[in-house]
């Protein structure tokens, strides 16, 4: 389970979609939203099945509902489906929190064709299609909050992540359009981008300590990001205590960014 926030939200009657809710960061945005009061639709792919139910278990057992969806967020029609499928059974959808995410690590010369295709189809159009499709149910209902998971990355080039990058550089620039375009319908967006997260993606493409170290050495705070440092920013960007940010990109990078050389 989830480590327990140690901040106090409170999202009871309302409903939030976790894409990438199967584990790392989805997972413990959906147990904290769980936790707090919410109703959570989540979705992974079919590879996931069983992490993601096992998921829905740990939501129940909070005292919450939780309804899950297998897809191929790779695929355009999977995401519109998703999303449809979501705004049907949930009626009125508050919060969407676009999580799913993926990196194929190498460099710009070994760039594989395909693994830059799923990279961008994950990364940015998903989060963008099924923001598509939501937007219409909060436009319809009288606002809402979207939450995007973007990364340091979206800030500047990290060696071996051509098609991450552009990704998430991606995702920052459609995050302020939406801004702008949803802000009138009373609907905020915001992203937030950290810096490495210990989830297992994190680990698995960090855990060299060899790699690690020169990264570290640029984070002041001197470590990486827990899922949790992630979560609770989030919970925060979509509650009313931020009800006046709306088209940012908050930095959870332990001053990484603040440091010139």
């Amino acid at each position: 389970m989830s480590e327990a926030s140690e901040l106090t939200f409170n999202f009871r009657g309302k409903s939030v979609i976790v894409t990438g809710a199967a584990k790392g960061i989805g997972r413990d945005l959906a147990l904290a939203f769980a936790g707090a009061g919410c109703k959570v639709a989540a979705v992974d792919r079919p590879q996931a099945e069983a992490e993601l139910l096992a998921v829905a278990a740990e939501i129940v057992a909070l005292g919450s509902e939780c309804i899950t969806y297998l897809a191929d967020l790779a695929k355009a029609e999977d995401c519109i489906a998703m999303a449809e499928s979501f705004c049907k059974s949930l009626g009125k959808v508050d919060i969407l929190v676009n999580n799913a995410g993926l990196s194929f690590p190498e460099t710009l010369v070994n760039l594989d064709v395909e693994h830059w295709n799923t990279t961008i189809n994950v990364n940015l159009r998903a989060p963008t299609l099924i923001s598509k499709v939501v937007a219409r149910n909060m436009i319809a209902n009288g606002g809402g909050a979207i939450v995007n998971i973007a990364s340091n990355a979206a800030i500047g080039g990290i060696e071996e992540h051509t098609a991450y990058c552009a990704s998430k550089f991606g995702l920052d620039g459609v995050t302020k359009v939406m801004a702008v375009e949803l802000g009138p319908h009373k609907i905020r967006v915001n992203a937030v981008a950290p810096t490495v997260v210990l989830t297992p993606m994190g680990a698995q493409v960090w855990g060299d300590p060899a790699k690690a170290a020169p990264l570290i050495r640029k984070i002041p705070l001197g470590r990486f990001c827990m899922p949790k440092e992630v979560t609770e920013v989030v919970l925060f960007l979509a509650s009313d205590s931020a009800s006046m940010i709306h088209g940012e990109t908050v930095l959870i990078d332990g001053g990484a960014n603040a440091k010139l050389y």
